[in-house]
């Protein structure tokens, strides 16, 4: 008889049959509006995967999507609106739980075929992340602007400077992330920094934004929308492309990882060092299994920590392991961001990062890693609550 807990995983019950994506722009110049930005790329994903639109039954977003569902599905002629669901927290931290969420729906029966989403036109809606005038302040700002710290770099700055001082790891390590994003950036024309190469002299002489942060340390601003859609394991088949399967996925925070004003316990964390096991352990996999890694860079620093608290490397060992050629497909140690990620592709508060390792289990990436059945994706490192991905081909099932 099967104990509570026994079947309590995602592991191939469901499979991403269709990914879809618009025109990359930087911030502000989008010629579109932010919902007709949505349903392009959910229309793109649903002719990927050669799927009527009409039979999408949910929806899932994070981080304050404005684009609500119902409107979506009236839009888009769905026959039934089934479920919906936001991830709490704020932004990317949730690309990967958005995934986890609608994969859960299905498992629980609460839908057939959920499309994930994120859609950013910031001409339309203002900047992420800049500070504005406001006569009253709460929260964890209000322990922070009152001293100069205003914007996310600022912010995120502190825990990484803490970290490197920790560990010894050096700026070398934080531009070999750049550099590797930016590498990949150049075969791959969906890239906003396509035909804009990176070096170690242009990242050397570029401008500190908050140390140790230069300007090529942080992610852009754009505009755009992602999307991907997921059914179950036993429809999976059924569609045009090859099916990618959820191996593992967890989200959430460890202990206090959330205590205002920077009072976490381990402050010096990407904050995996709960979710990293959760993920292994209904994956059934470690870090060695892993081909490839899309991981979010709000900050380079954070692909640090993250890629530690993983498993990967010790934190004493990052300098050794976070090379350029290391991190390069095909034959680097650990592909890292082949897209471009963040950094160079596209800011689409990490979505994007999804779609990529979608692509590299298909074998359909511009930077084909040669280990490629099994991706991972980390999503908002420094951003609770966070959240990860494990990808793979049927044959790792």
């Amino acid at each position: 008889m099967s104990k509570p807990g026994d079947q309590r995983t995602l592991r191939g019950r469901v499979a991403v049959v269709g990914i879809g994506e618009t025109d990359y722009y930087r911030h502000g110049t989008s010629p579109d509006p932010e919902f007709k930005l949505a349903l392009k790329a959910i229309l793109a994903a649903c002719k990927d995967a050669g799927l009527d639109p009409r039979d999408i039954d949910g929806f899932s977003s994070y981080g304050d999507d404005r684009n609500e569902a119902s409107r979506l599905a009236a839009a888009l002629g769905t026959h039934r609106l089934r479920t919906t669901t936001m991830q709490w927290g704020g932004g990317g931290g949730g690309c990967c739980a958005a995934v986890a969420n609608a994969a859960a729906s299905i498992v629980a029966g609460l839908a057939d075929c959920v499309v994930v989403f994120r859609a950013l036109a910031q001409g339309q809606y203002g900047r992420f992340g800049q500070v504005g005038g406001t006569e009253t302040i709460f929260g964890e700002k209000a322990y922070l602007m009152p001293y100069g710290v205003l914007a996310p770099p600022q912010r995120f700055a502190m825990k990484v400077q803490r970290y490197m001082h920790e560990h010894g790891v050096s700026q070398g390590a934080l531009r070999a992330i750049a550099l590797a994003s930016y590498r990949h950036a150049q075969s791959n024309p969906r890239a906003v920094m396509h035909g804009k190469p990176l070096d170690i002299e242009k990242y050397d002489a570029s401008r500190w934004i908050v140390e140790p942060f230069h300007l090529y340390d942080c992610c852009m601003e754009n505009d755009g929308a992602a999307a991907l859609v997921v059914v179950s394991q036993e429809r999976a088949r059924e569609f045009r492309q090859k099916p990618v399967f959820v191996l593992g996925a967890a989200m959430g925070a460890g202990h206090r990882s959330g205590a205002i004003p920077h009072n976490a316990p381990s402050y010096a964390s990407a904050g995996f060092d709960t979710v990293a096991p959760d993920l292994y352990r209904m994956a059934g996999l470690g870090p060695s299994d892993v081909g490839t890694v899309q991981a979010y860079e709000n900050f380079t620093g954070g692909v640090v920590m993250a890629l530690a608290e993983h498993g990967f490397f010790e934190p004493e060992q990052a300098n050794d392991f976070l090379t350029l050629e290391n991190l390069t497909a095909p034959s680097g140690r650990l592909p890292l961001n082949t897209s471009g990620g963040n950094l160079a592709e596209c800011y689409m508060h990490g979505l994007e990062l999804v779609l990529e390792a979608v692509r590299q289990v298909r074998g359909t990436s511009t930077n084909q890693a040669e280990r490629n059945d099994v991706a991972m994706v980390i999503g908002g490192p420094m951003v609770t609550p966070v959240s990860n991905l494990l990808l793979g081909s049927e044959a790792t099932l």
